[in-house]
């Protein structure tokens, strides 16, 4: 009898008598011996209806469950006694010899191949728990220092409050400005844009990849060079042992494994079960992007998320602007229903929400409906409230962008695949086998549920490319960091057009690590107009002209080839940037943007709600996308090709370097720019200005601020209280 018919039987029956369940429980031994995926997934929906079992044969279920390595579920369920003494070894040899965890099988195999003096490159489920084994490592304490490296800040903010415990043997660094200590061991939580620009890592033993499919050439991703080159950079100059961790991947890069004595580990194992509802084809002519279909499609999604029975539910969505109008709609129907919103508690980030962005802002309507949004525009203190907010069950539905695949740690019971596309591309088998992942929360949900209103993308096979090793295709940014000696084809094209750059160009290039050949353009044009323009040029805090000539050179020739910029364009973002430093006030940004928008056309048959909602998300994603890293980025690269072309020509240069980081910093003072990087709101970082000296290091900021209480100023909102709290005072709790 194959997996999917026995997953039926238990579905169908009410329940199954003892000669039933012995019955039952003897196929699913005997599958585990024919097929011990199949008897896993047997197994995982025996316990989430084991109430329709006998319990008279717990034993021989225990004994099941034992057999296929999911300890963790023995420790959770009460009724799951291991009987037999060799049984209870077994799983005493499973328990975490740091933590106060049951690792299963697989997890335990894996931690084994980690001790050892062996590389892991291991895919496996969301699942699976491949990061408590980073934890279990640093528990250790065997690795003096540490590069963990995520693709996003807020999944680094994630790491970065769970390891917080450690702080007693590892200094946790988080920003590129912060010294190692020389006292205790040190882990770097980056992003590997941050890696590349860190200059005092000291002698690295442990690297972790989180995401690793990202260094992909073949994947459309614009930051893969920057990932490749901290990559590179690490394994030459401080060889460390490295783990790097992804999903549903089937193979990497021939050779690369044998030459870094790394070891490829693809498993499958999962204790979380996922139930495929194929609602398209229930609605296969209703359903569709536009117009009448497109709000059948809604419909149906409302009726689905009002009868999930309380059960959470994450909404997977196509872009932020979906997410947004999506998400709005949603509570307009639970409005006209009269749907029940008397809310157990307050949350507190609404207050915050209308203090200091608008009392118009519709996500104050969506938290009244247990709704919450994810997209990665919004301020990093707001995104990980919301999670927060899911996770302890104060939301129900969480609408998002890809964002539930690579840019935070959560799952629900249920998953709504209800948008086809990824931006502007459609969902690939990889994007969509990671959505689905997050269905079912491990040791909460033995069964989680994907509701597929498109057919899911057919089944493909998923090789990453490590193009700083296989060098087919390889970037510009990537290929003019490798010595000669690494070059596998120093006659192709490109490599020649890279060594006819001249050699001090190239150096400064190298070490900008964006767009070669655009650099290289910067170089020529500030050379031709250095004579006439060079007011333009040379400047500490830019007037308006000064800024339009140098980011507008950036513009031109920084942006990667596929890189979406809309809605931005290169005025507005002159304009926005200016009158950010000009005001230094994120409020005056979304009143700007507010009255610029009600002066359009297409918004004379829109509401000012939502003109006011349009210009939040904007003011938001500017800050995130463009004032956090690319305006910085540019500026950075901008100030040493001008100081280099001012010097050649014996000219004074600019230097922008300080307008940048007071932008990415948003105009904090530097020693207080750490409490953002931990998600606390400026607006209560500002609040505490005066009560911190400007002489103290951002190290003592952390320190004073618990010391000295000053979480408790009166003047701090409790949302702001909480926030210093759960991040500065709670996390340094062992």
């Amino acid at each position: 009898m194959i997996k999917k018919e026995l997953i039926e039987i238990i579905k169908s029956k009410e329940s199954f008598d003892f000669n039933e369940t012995f019955d039952f429980y003897k196929t699913c031994g005997q599958l585990d011996i024919d097929n011990e995926l199949h008897a896993q997934s047997v197994l995982i929906h025996v316990l989430n209806n084991k109430s329709k079992f006998d319990r008279r044969l717990d034993l021989v279920l225990s004994d099941l469950v034992e057999a296929v390595g999911f300890y963790p579920y023995i420790d959770k369920e009460d009724e799951l006694i291991l009987e037999s003494t060799d049984a209870q070894i077994r799983k005493h040899y499973h328990h975490s010899k740091n933590l106060r965890k049951t690792f299963h099988r697989d997890q335990h195999h894996l931690l084994a191949l980690l001790e050892n003096n062996k590389n892991i490159i291991v895919s496996a489920p969301t699942s699976f728990g491949k990061s408590l084994l980073i934890e279990e490592l640093i528990a250790k304490g065997d690795f003096q220092n540490i590069v963990i490296i995520q693709p996003t800040l807020a999944l680094l903010n994630e790491t970065r409050q769970k390891l917080s415990k450690y702080n007693s043997t590892y200094k946790l660094i988080v920003r590129t400005s912060q010294e190692p200590s020389t006292e205790l061991n040190n882990i770097f939580l980056f992003t590997a844009e941050r890696v590349n620009e860190y200059s005092n890592f000291p002698r690295i033993d442990f690297l972790v990849i989180d995401e690793f499919y990202k260094l992909s050439g073949r994947r459309d991703d614009e930051r893969s060079s920057s990932l490749n080159n901290a990559f590179h950079y690490l394994l030459k100059y401080h060889n460390p042992k490295f783990y790097l961790l992804g999903p549903n991947i089937d193979g990497i890069s021939e050779g690369f494994a044998e030459k870094y004595n790394a070891i490829f580990y693809r498993t499958e194992y999962s204790l979380v079960e996922s139930n495929s509802i194929d609602l398209y084809k229930d609605y296969e002519d209703e359903f569709g992007k536009r117009g009448k279909k497109a709000q059948k499609k809604e419909e149906v999604l409302f009726d689905l998320l009002l009868n999930l029975n309380n059960e959470q539910s994450i909404i997977y969505c196509s872009s932020p602007n979906r997410v947004r109008s999506l998400s709005k709609k949603f509570y307009s129907f639970l409005e006209d229903i009269e749907y029940n919103t008397t809310p157990e508690e307050e949350l507190e980030l609404t207050d915050w929400i209308k203090e200091y962005v608008s009392k118009e802002w519709s996500l104050l309507n969506c938290l009244k409906y247990k709704i919450g949004i994810h997209d990665g525009a919004l301020q990093k203190h707001i995104t990980s409230s919301i999670i927060d907010y899911f996770n302890e069950g104060k939301l129900k539905y969480l609408f998002c962008t890809s964002t539930i695949i690579e840019g935070v740690n959560t799952s629900a019971k249920n998953i709504i695949f209800f948008d086809s596309n990824k931006g502007p591309s459609e969902v690939d088998f990889f994007d969509y086998s990671n959505i689905k992942g997050r269905a079912g929360r491990l040791m909460e949900h033995y069964v989680g549920n994907i509701y597929n209103f498109n057919k899911p993308p057919s089944k493909s096979q998923v090789i990453i490319d490590i193009p700083f090793f296989q060098q087919d295709p390889i970037r510009d940014e990537v290929l003019i960091q490798l010595d000669p000696s690494e070059i596998i084809y120093p006659d192709s094209d490109q490599n020649i057009s890279i060594n006819n750059i001249p050699s001090d160009e190239k150096e400064i290039i190298k070490n900008n690590g964006v767009k070669v050949f655009g650099q290289k353009s910067i170089f020529d044009i500030l050379r031709r107009d250095i004579d006439s323009k060079y007011e333009l040029i040379n400047w500490n805090q830019p007037k308006y002209n000064q800024l339009t000539y140098i980011l507008g050179l950036a513009w031109d020739h920084l942006i990667v080839e596929g890189e979406t910029t809309r809605p931005m364009t290169k005025n507005k973002l002159v304009h926005m940037t200016f009158n950010y430093g000009l005001h230094q006030n994120i409020e005056f940004l979304i009143k700007s943007n507010y009255s610029y928008l009600l002066s359009l056309k297409q918004y004379a048959k829109k509401s000012e709600a939502d003109a006011m909602d349009d210009a939040i998300q904007n003011t938001f994603h500017v800050m995130k996308h463009w004032f956090q890293y690319k305006v910085p980025k540019w500026l950075s690269v901008m100030n040493e090709i001008q100081k280099f072309v001012c010097q050649e020509k014996g000219l004074r240069s600019g230097n922008y370097i300080f307008y940048a980081n007071k932008i990415e910093n948003d105009f904090l003072r530097e020693n207080l720019s750490i409490l953002y990087e931990y998600g606390i709101p400026s607006s209560a970082i500002r609040k505490l200005e005066y009560s911190i000296p400007e002489e103290i290091n951002q190290d003592e900021v952390l320190k004073m601020i618990r010391d000295r209480e000053l979480y408790n100023n009166e003047r701090l909102l409790q949302y702001e209280k909480l926030k210093l709290l759960k991040n500065i005072m709670w996390s340094n709790n062992r």
